[in-house]
C-alpha cells in the first residue's frame, strides 16, 4: 500500500496510513504464530517418526506422527471458542496478545523434549500435550488477527485487505522451510540428534516481536461500537448454535477443501515422496519453499479478484481445479523428476489451496455480525481445519497402508473433499462490495 492507495482505497492520508499499520502488523504477527506451527507439520514428515517412536515398522511409525500432527488441528476448535468468547466480549487486542504468547510457549518446549530413546513412552506424550497447546494458540490467534483488518478497511477493498493477513502464512512456511533446509544441510547424525530442535528454540525470539507489534495495536472500530451500544454477547457461541447454525456451518464446508489440499500437498506429499518414491528431502523442501514465494503474490490476487468478481466464483473455480487435479497430482509425484515435483507442489497449493485461503478470511468473517464475529468466524474455520486438515494426513496414510501403497484412495479423499466446498459455496452468501453488518 502506497500514498496512491490512499485515492484508490478512498480515505484520508491518515486513515490509509493507519490502515497500512493495522494490515502489516496483522501479518507479521500473523507470520510468527504460523512459524511456529508449520514448522512442526514439517518435523513431523522428516524427523518425529524417527526420534519420537519406538523403532520397528516405518509404517505405523508414519501413521503415529501423523496423529500427534493431527492433536493440532483437533486442539484449534477449543482455542477458536475460548478466545473467540473472549474476543466478542473483551477485545480483540488482548486476545492476540495471548495466543501469540501461548503459541510461542509450546513450540519452544518441543525444541527442548527428550527423544523416545532417552524417556520412552513419555516422549511422545508430551509432545501430543504441546502440540495441543499450540492449537489451542492458532485456534484463538487467527480471527482476531483477521478481524483487525477486516472490522477497519472500505468495502470495496475488504477481500484485497482481508486476504493480506494470510500473506503471514506462506511468510511463516517460508521462514519455517527455510530453517529446516539450513539444519538439514547438517550431516544426517547431527540433524537427528540437535539440529531439527533449532527452528523450534530460534521461535522465542519470534514470539518477543509478534508480541511487542501486537501490544501497539488498536482495538477496532466495530468492537467499539458494540461495546458503546452495550449490545456486547453474553454467550456468543450459545447465541450461534441457537440462532446463526447456517452461516457457522457454512464456514465450516468452506474450509475443507482448502486444508485438505494444504495437508496432502504440503505435509503428506513430504513423507510421500521421501520415503515412498526415494526422493531426496531437498526435492520436496525446495517445493514446499517456491510454493510459498508464489502465495506471497497470489494470495493479495486473488483476494482483489474477489472483489471484482465475487467470492463465490473464485471458489468455485478453485474446487473444480481441486477435483480434477486429484489424479494427476500424484501422477505427477511419481515421474520422480525433481523439477517436475517441485511443479506440481506448487500448482497443488497455489489452486488448491490458496485461492480459498486468501478468500476465506474476508468471507468467513463477512458471514457473522460484529457481536459475534470473532467467535464465528473463528470457530468455523478451526472445525473445518480440525476435520479436514488435522484428520487428512492420517487418512492418506492409513489409506495407501490398506491399498499397498496406491494412492487412487488418497485422490479420491480430495475430490470428496472438493465436493463437500462446493457445496458449502452454493449456500454462502455472496458478500463481495456488501456493507458488513
Amino acid at each position: 500500500m502506497t500514498v496512491a492507495d490512499d485515492v484508490t482505497l478512498n480515505v484520508a492520508p491518515d486513515e490509509a496510513a493507519s490502515l497500512r499499520r493495522i494490515v502489516w502488523s496483522s501479518v507479521i504477527g500473523t507470520a510468527v504464530e504460523w512459524y511456529d506451527f508449520l514448522i512442526y507439520g514439517t518435523a513431523t514428515a522428516l524427523v518425529f517418526n524417527k526420534v519420537f517412536f519406538a523403532a520397528g515398522n516405518p509404517t505405523l511409525a508414519t501413521i503415529a506422527a501423523f496423529g500427534t500432527y493431527a492433536v493440532g488441528f483437533l486442539a484449534r476448535p477449543l482455542g477458536a471458542a475460548i478466545f473467540g468468547h473472549y474476543g466478542d466480549r473483551v477485545g480483540r487486542k488482548a486476545m492476540l496478545a495471548i495466543t501469540i504468547m501461548v503459541m510461542g510457549i509450546g513450540t519452544f518446549l518441543i525444541g527442548l523434549l527428550p527423544t523416545y530413546q532417552q524417556i520412552g513412552i513419555a516422549a511422545p506424550l508430551l509432545l501430543i500435550g504441546l502440540r495441543f497447546l499450540q492449537g489451542i494458540g492458532l485456534g484463538g490467534e487467527w480471527g482476531g488477527a483477521v478481524l483487525m483488518v477486516v472490522e477497519n478497511c472500505p468495502t470495496h477493498r475488504r477481500g484485497l485487505l482481508g486476504s493480506m493477513v494470510q500473506v503471514g502464512n506462506p511468510i511463516g512456511n517460508l521462514a519455517a522451510i527455510g530453517m529446516f533446509a539450513l539444519v538439514a544441510s547438517l550431516p544426517e547424525s547431527d540433524f537427528m540428534a540437535y539440529g531439527w530442535r533449532i527452528p523450534f528454540l530460534i521461535s522465542i525470539l519470534l514470539v518477543g516481536v509478534g508480541l511487542y507489534i501486537r501490544l501497539n495495536m488498536e482495538e477496532t472500530a466495530a468492537f467499539r461500537q458494540v461495546q458503546a451500544k452495550k449490545d456486547v454477547a453474553k454467550l456468543p457461541l450459545v447465541e450461534i448454535f441457537t440462532h446463526h447454525r447456517r452461516p457457522f456451518f457454512t464456514a465450516v464446508g468452506l474450509k475443507i477443501s482448502e486444508i485438505a489440499y494444504a495437508s496432502i500437498g504440503g505435509v503428506f506429499v513430504m513423507s510421500y515422496a521421501t520415503a515412498s518414491l526415494g526422493l531426496p528431502r531437498a526435492v520436496v523442501l525446495n517445493g514446499a519453499f517456491a510454493a510459498s514465494l508464489v502465495a506471497l503474490l497470489a494470495i493479495p490476487l486473488f483476494g482483489w479478484l474477489s472483489d471484482l468478481i465475487g467470492r463465490k466464483t473464485m471458489f468455485y473455480a478453485s474446487c473444480l481445479f481441486s477435483a480434477l487435479f486429484a489424479f494427476p497430482l500424484f501422477w505427477l509425484l511419481d515421474t520422480r523428476d525433481p523439477t517436475i515435483v517441485v511443479c506440481t507442489i506448487v500448482v497443488a497449493i497455489t489452486f488448491g489451496q490458496m485461492v480459498m485461503f486468501g478468500i476465506g478470511a474476508p468471507w468467513y468473517s463477512e458471514l457473522f455480525s460484529a457481536r459475534l464475529r470473532y467467535s464465528g468466524a473463528s470457530l468455523g474455520f478451526q472445525v473445518g481445519a480440525a476435520l479436514s486438515g488435522g484428520l487428512t494426513p492420517l487418512i492418506a496414510a492409513s489409506l495407501m497402508a490398506w491399498s499397498g501403497g496406491a494412492t487412487w484412495p488418497v485422490s479420491l479423499l480430495l475430490i470428496v473433499c472438493a465436493a463437500i466446498t462446493a457445496t458449502a459455496t452454493t449456500f454462502a452468501p455472496e458478500m463481495a462490495n456488501k456493507e458488513l453488518t
